[in-house]
C-alpha cells in the first residue's frame, strides 16, 4: 500500500513537473522583451528607409494600435537623430461620431497630444481625426431617410460610418503618391479566422514584398499592409505598455483604467474593408450598435462609476431601434414593434416579396414620418440630458450638431415631401431654444398649419387609419408646387406619375394581398412552363431536375396562398426567418 501510494505521489510530482515546465508563447521567449522590441524598431527603421512610400497607422484609440504607434514613434525618433526622416507617417482616427463618448474624448485628447509632440520632437509623423460625410452619418440615415437600424443582413452602418472615410484618405494618399503603406495592430491571436486570413495574404506567391514582412491589401489597389505586432498576444501588448514609456506623453495607465472598467473584449479596430473585425462584436463600439443584443462595455462603465452614469441617456437611445433579445419573446415583440414603425413599401415605392421555407410576405422598407420624428426628439432628450448631467468636457456634446439637423431638415422636405418642416418645432420643443439653422420664408399653403387642417379633413371624409391617403395629397400639392416656378415642366407628369403609383394603397393589408397575388401569378406562369419542360425532356437526370424546380415551385405557390390569408405582416416570418431575407431585399 505504501508503495503504491509512493508510486501515485511520484506519477503526481512528475505530471506537476511538466506541467510548470510547459511555457506559455509569448513573443517575448526567444530574445526577451528588451531585445525583441529593439529588433521590432531596426526592422520599422529599414522598412522606412527602403522606399520612399508614406505611411499611414491605423489608430483606434485602443492597446493593440497604440503599441504600433508606440513602436513606429521611437523608430521614427532614433531616424530623425540620425538625419534620416524622408517621408510623413500620417496617424488616422476615425471617429464615427456615435462612439462611446469615454473613448472618443481620450482619441481626441491622443490625437491633440500626438500633434504638439511631434511638432516639439520635429518628427514628421501627422494626426489626423477622419468623420464620415455628413450624408452618410449615422443620424443622418437612420431619422433622415428612414433605414432600419444595422442588422447582420444589412449592417449599412460599416461601409458609411467606418471604411469609407479610412478609405477615402489612403485612396487620396495614393492618387499623389502612387502607393502607400498601412500599419494595421491586427494580431493572429485576436482569432482562429483572424489568424487564417493574416496567413492567406502571408503565403500569396503573387506578394513581392513578402520579405519585408508586407502584404497586399485586399479591397485597396496599391496598398501595402504591415503588421509590426501580428505575432503578439494580448498579455504581450500590456507588458510592453505597461514596460514602455508612451512616446508622446500620454498615460498608457490610464489606457489599461478604461479598458478594466469594462467587459473582456477586443478593441475597435480600424475598419478598411469587411474582412476586419467591426465594431459590433468589439468592446468599444458605437453606442447605437444593434449588432449585439446588450452595450456590455458602457453598461459596466456605468455599473463601475457612479461619475459616469450621465452615459445613461445614450445607453437608453439603442433601445428605441434595438432588435435584439437573449429572451425569444421579447425579441418578437421587438421584430412585431420594428415592423410596425416601418413603411410596407422600399424607399422608391416598390412592394418586394420575401418567400422563406415557413411563409411569405412583403419587406419591410424605411421607417415612416412618426417613428422619425419621434427618434429625433428622443436623441435631442438624450442630448440635453447629457450635457445637463455629464462632466464639464460634455457640457458642448452635440450628439446631433445643426449640419446633421439641417441634413436631416432637408432630406424631409425635399425627398420625403414632407413638408410641414418639423425639424425646427421638434428642436424648440425638447431643447426651449429657437432652431438654429436656416429660416425658411413662409407659405401660405405649404404650412404646417394648413397641413394639420387637411390631414384632419381626410381623417373625417374617409377611412385613413394610416395616414397613407393623406401622405399622398400632401406629396402631390408639394410635386406641384416644386414645378410651380419652372419654365419648363417635362418632370412633372412622371413624378407626379410616380406618386400616384407609390400611393395606391390605403393600408398594409391591400398593398399584401396584392403584392403576394402578383407573385402567386408569376410562379404559376413559371410552373406551366416546368411542365412543358418536362414533357420535353429526353434524359431521366434531365426529368428529374426540372421535376424538382417544378416542386420548389409548387411549395411556394401553397405557401403564399396560405400567408395571403394572415392578417399584417406573418407571424411565422417573424419568428423563424426575420435574419433570413437577403441583403438585396432588406435594403430600404
Amino acid at each position: 500500500m505504501k508503495s503504491s501510494k509512493k508510486l501515485k505521489t511520484d506519477s503526481e510530482a512528475k505530471a506537476m513537473n511538466n506541467k510548470s515546465s510547459v511555457q506559455v508563447y509569448s513573443a517575448f521567449n526567444e530574445k526577451g522583451l528588451k531585445d525583441t522590441i529593439k529588433s521590432s524598431i531596426e526592422h520599422i527603421k529599414k522598412l522606412y528607409l527602403s522606399d520612399h512610400i508614406p505611411w499611414v497607422i491605423g489608430y483606434s484609440g485602443g492597446k493593440d494600435s497604440t503599441a504600433i504607434l508606440q513602436l513606429i514613434w521611437y523608430a521614427v525618433q532614433e531616424l530623425a537623430a540620425e538625419g534620416k526622416c524622408h517621408k510623413d507617417v500620417h496617424v488616422i482616427s476615425t471617429d464615427t461620431l456615435v462612439e462611446n463618448p469615454i473613448v472618443s474624448m481620450w482619441v481626441e485628447k491622443s490625437l491633440n497630444q500626438m500633434h504638439h509632440e511631434a511638432e516639439k520632437q520635429g518628427l514628421p509623423i501627422k494626426p489626423h481625426r477622419l468623420t464620415p460625410a455628413v450624408k452618410d452619418r449615422f443620424w443622418v440615415n437612420l431619422i433622415g431617410k428612414g433605414y432600419p437600424a444595422p442588422r447582420p443582413k444589412f449592417r449599412w452602418c460599416t461601409d458609411r460610418l467606418k471604411i469609407s472615410p479610412s478609405n477615402t484618405f489612403i485612396t487620396n494618399l495614393v492618387d499623389k503618391r502612387g502607393e502607400a503603406i498601412l500599419v494595421l495592430g491586427t494580431r493572429k491571436a485576436e482569432s482562429s479566422a483572424r489568424a487564417a486570413n493574416m496567413e492567406k495574404h502571408e503565403s500569396n506567391q503573387s506578394n513581392t514584398r513578402r520579405a519585408d514582412g508586407l502584404t497586399a491589401n485586399g479591397s485597396l489597389d496599391r496598398v501595402w499592409v504591415y503588421t509590426p505586432i501580428a505575432e503578439w498576444t494580448n498579455d504581450d501588448v500590456w507588458v510592453y505598455l505597461n514596460s514602455v514609456n508612451n512616446p508622446w506623453n500620454f498615460p498608457n495607465y490610464d489606457l489599461m483604467g478604461m479598458y478594466q472598467g469594462a467587459t473582456d473584449g477586443g478593441e475597435c479596430p480600424l475598419v478598411v474593408d469587411k474582412s476586419t473585425q467591426s465594431c459590433g462584436d468589439s468592446r468599444f463600439g458605437c453606442y447605437v450598435c444593434t449588432m449585439v443584443s446588450e452595450d456590455k462595455s458602457m453598461s459596466a462603465m456605468i455599473a463601475n462609476d457612479d461619475e459616469k452614469e450621465w452615459m445613461y441617456p445614450l445607453l437608453q437611445l439603442r433601445n428605441e431601434i434595438d432588435v435584439n433579445d437573449p429572451v425569444h419573446e421579447k425579441k418578437l415583440d421587438k421584430l412585431r414593434r420594428d415592423k410596425a414603425n416601418r413603411d410596407f413599401r422600399r424607399m422608391n415605392g416598390n412592394l418586394t416579396v420575401h418567400i422563406s421555407k415557413h411563409g411569405a410576405d412583403i419587406v419591410p422598407g424605411p421607417y415612416r414620418q412618426h417613428f422619425r420624428e419621434h427618434l429625433l426628439g428622443k436623441v435631442l432628450e438624450a442630448q440635453v440630458a447629457v450635457q445637463q448631467a455629464g462632466p464639464e468636457e460634455v457640457k458642448n456634446l452635440e450628439l446631433l450638431p445643426l449640419e446633421e439637423l439641417e441634413a436631416i431638415r432637408n432630406i424631409w422636405l425635399e425627398e420625403k415631401l414632407e413638408i410641414e418642416d418639423r425639424v425646427p418645432v421638434i428642436y424648440q420643443q425638447v431643447t426651449g431654444l429657437p432652431y438654429p439653422g436656416e429660416r425658411r420664408a413662409h407659405h401660405p399653403i405649404l404650412n404646417s398649419k394648413v397641413m394639420s387642417k387637411l390631414k384632419d379633413y381626410i381623417a373625417q371624409s374617409q377611412e385613413d387609419p394610416d395616414g397613407l391617403v393623406y401622405e399622398q395629397v400632401r406629396s402631390t400639392i408639394a410635386i406641384a408646387a416644386k414645378h410651380r416656378n419652372q419654365l419648363r415642366r417635362a418632370n412633372l407628369p412622371a413624378e407626379l406619375n410616380d406618386n400616384l403609383e407609390k400611393g395606391a394603397f390605403t393600408n398594409l393589408q391591400e398593398a399584401k394581398e396584392f403584392a403576394l397575388d402578383r407573385k402567386r401569378n408569376e410562379l404559376v406562369i413559371q410552373r406551366r412552363y416546368l411542365v412543358e419542360k418536362i414533357a420535353e425532356a429526353k434524359t431521366g437526370e434531365d426529368k428529374t431536375l426540372l421535376k424538382d424546380e417544378h416542386d420548389k415551385i409548387n411549395e411556394q405557390i401553397n405557401l403564399i396562398t396560405k400567408s395571403i390569408k394572415e392578417v399584417g405582416y406573418s407571424s411565422l416570418i417573424i419568428a423563424t426567418d426575420n435574419d433570413e431575407v437577403d441583403e438585396e431585399l432588406q435594403q430600404p
